[in-house]
C-alpha cells in the first residue's frame, strides 16, 4: 500500500506500507518513507478473526476485560519476584522427581532418538560423568536402552543452557523466589568453547564437571551459607546499567559476582588451595553468571503457571530439534516448531554449515524480559552476535510492541532508563506479526565438537499460531465466538 502526497513546490513524498519492493521503486523517483507492516496474523484471516475475539474490552465481565486483568496479575508477578540463591546441592537432592536414572535436557520433550547432535554429545558425556558408562559406544547404548528417564528441565522448573543436561550427581543452583516461595534450579556455568552444554564429552570436559562437583561447589555452598543468600535481581538489576543483557553478554555481573564472592572465600576457613582454584576460575570466567540470570528467570515465571485467562508466555526453550512455548492459561502444553539456525558470526574455520539448529533453555531469560529483549542497553553484545548497535536499539523497540508492560526493576539506560519490555502476550505477536528475538550461542551439529559461534534467531511463528488457535478454542468455547 502506498500514499503519495504532493505540494507545488515540493513535489511528491512517498509512505509505502507493507511490501517493501514498492519503496525500493519509489525510492528512485522520490523521497520515501516505509513503515514495516503487515496484517494481523500474518495475513490469515482466521487467525486475524482470533485475535479480535480474545482482543482487550473495557467492558465489564467480557473475555476481554478478563485477558487484561489476568494478563496484568501475570505481569505483576514478574515485577514482585525476588530470586535469592538459597543453596547448592546434588540435583539428585535439589530437584524434584530426580533419581540416578533421571537425565534432564533444554527444550521441549524428546526422546533420545531425535535428539540432535550436541545435545546427543551431552548426554554421553553426563552418562560418563556419572560413571554409568565408560565408553562412547556403552553411553549410546544406555542411553538407548529405555533404562534413563528423559525429561524437560521445564518440567522440573529448572533450566540448562544449549543442551540443558542435568543429570543426577551435578551439583545446582537453588534459587528461592522469597516473594511467592517457589524454586527453581540450575547447573553452574562451565566456560566457552568445548564444554558439555555444547555436546563436547572429551576427558578435560568430564574433569572439569569433577572439579566443579569437589571443589567449585563446596566452595559456593560456602559462600551462600557466609552471605545468607545471594540477591540475583539486584545484581541483573546492577549488570543492566552496566552494559550486561545478562544472556550472551554476562562480564558486569559476573564482575559483581565475584566483588561479592572473593573478599568471602579469601576471609574464611576454606583450603588456600580450594580459594585460588574457585578465585581463578570466576576471575577468567566472564559468563559464569549465565545459569544464574536463567534461574532468577525462571523462578520469576513460575508464578505464572495456570493463571485463568492470562495469554502470558510462560516459557521458550529449544532443543536443537525443535522451539516450543508454554502459556499461562494453558498449564504445560507445549507449543512447537522446526528449530531454524541462528544468524550470526562464526569461529574461524567455521560456517553455517556446521551449525545445529537453536538450542537451549537460556531464552527463558528473554521471556522474563532481559536478554536480547534488552540488547539496546548493551551495544558490546552487537561484537559477539552480529549486527549493529542501533539494530539492537530496534530490536528493543520491537519488543515493547510484543509485551504487556515494562519492569522498572530493570531500567536501561541508553534508552531514557525506561524498564525493560516484559511479558510477551501470544496475542500481541499475532496481532503484530512480531516474533520474539533471541540471542545464542551456536553449538556444532555433529556430537563431541562445541561452540561455534553466536547469532540472533526468531522464535517460529508456528509456536504462536498453534497457541492462539488453543486458547481461542479455550476461551470461546459456547459463546458463540467460534467460527
Amino acid at each position: 500500500m502506498t500514499f503519495a502526497a504532493a505540494s507545488l513546490k515540493e513535489g511528491p513524498k512517498v509512505v509505502n506500507i507493507g511490501l517493501k519492493s514498492f519503496f525500493n521503486d519509489a525510492t528512485r523517483f522520490t523521497e520515501a518513507v516505509h513503515i514495516d507492516w503487515q496484517p494481523p496474523g500474518w495475513g490469515d484471516p482466521e487467525l486475524a478473526r482470533m485475535v479480535a475475539r480474545l482482543a482487550d474490552d473495557a467492558s465489564p465481565d467480557s473475555l476481554g476485560a478478563k485477558i487484561v486483568a489476568a494478563n496484568l496479575e501475570a505481569l505483576d508477578r514478574i515485577r514482585s519476584a525476588r530470586p535469592v540463591v538459597v543453596d547448592i546441592k546434588p540435583a539428585r537432592e535439589a530437584i524434584p522427581g530426580m533419581t540416578e536414572h533421571t537425565i534432564l535436557h533444554a527444550g521441549p520433550p524428546i526422546e533420545w532418538a531425535r535428539m540432535c547432535g550436541p545435545m546427543r554429545g551431552a548426554v554421553i558425556g553426563a552418562l560418563m560423568y556419572e560413571g554409568m558408562a565408560k565408553s562412547v559406544d556403552e553411553a549410546e547404548r544406555l542411553a538407548g536402552s529405555g533404562v534413563i528417564e528423559f525429561a524437560p528441565c521445564h518440567s522440573r522448573n529448572a533450566v540448562g543452557p544449549m543442551a540443558g543436561i542435568i543429570s543426577a550427581s551435578m551439583p545446582v543452583w537453588v534459587l528461592r523466589n522469597e516473594t511467592f516461595g517457589n524454586q527453581a534450579f540450575a547447573t553452574m556455568n562451565e566456560g566457552w568453547g568445548r564444554a558439555l552444554r555444547f555436546g563436547a564429552y572429551d576427558d578435560k570436559v568430564i574433569a572439569r564437571l569433577k572439579w566443579m562437583e569437589t571443589r567449585l561447589a563446596p566452595a559456593m555452598k560456602y559462600l551462600i551459607d557466609q552471605t545468607q543468600g545471594i540477591d540475583i535481581k539486584s545484581m541483573i538489576a546492577q549488570a543492566l546499567q552496566m552494559g550486561d543483557e545478562c544472556h550472551n553478554r554476562d562480564i558486569a555481573a559476573t564482575n559483581l559476582f565475584f566483588k561479592m564472592a572473593a573478599p568471602v572465600l579469601v576471609k574464611g576457613d576454606l583450603d588456600i588451595g580450594t580459594v585460588q582454584e574457585v578465585v581463578s576460575f570466576l576471575g577468567n570466567h566472564e559468563h559464569f553468571f549465565l545459569n544464574l540470570a536463567m534461574a532468577a528467570s525462571k523462578a520469576s515465571l513460575v508464578p505464572l503457571q495456570d493463571i485463568p485467562y492470562s495469554t502470558i508466555v510462560t516459557a521458550i526453550a529449544r532443543s536443537g530439534v525443535e522451539v516450543g512455548i508454554t502459556v499461562s492459561s494453558l498449564g504445560g502444553e507445549w507449543f512447537t516448531e522446526e528449530a531454524t539456525v541462528a544468524q550470526g558470526l562464526y569461529f574461524p574455520g567455521y560456517s553455517e554449515a556446521d551449525a545445529n539448529p537453536d538450542i537451549g533453555d537460556s531464552a527463558i531469560t528473554e521471556t522474563g524480559g532481559i536478554g536480547a529483549f534488552v540488547m539496546g542497553a548493551a551495544p558490546a553484545i552487537v561484537q559477539f552476535v552480529g549486527g549493529t548497535s542501533e539494530e539492537a536499539m530496534r530490536l528493543t523497540r520491537e519488543m515493547y510492541e510484543i509485551t504487556t508492560g515494562t519492569n522498572d526493576s530493570y531500567r536501561l539506560p541508553t534508552m531514557a532508563f525506561i524498564g525493560a519490555p516484559t511479558a510477551i502476550d501470544v496475542r500481541k505477536v499475532v496481532e503484530t506479526g512480531i516474533l520474539p528475538i533471541i540471542n545464542t550461542g551456536i553449538a556444532h551439529k555433529e556430537p563431541g565438537h562445541g561452540l561455534v559461534g553466536a547469532g540472533i534467531v526468531r522464535v517460529p511463528k508456528g509456536t504462536f499460531e498453534k497457541a492462539i488457535r488453543a486458547l481461542a478454542a479455550k476461551f470461546t468455547k459456547g459463546s458463540g465466538l467460534q467460527g
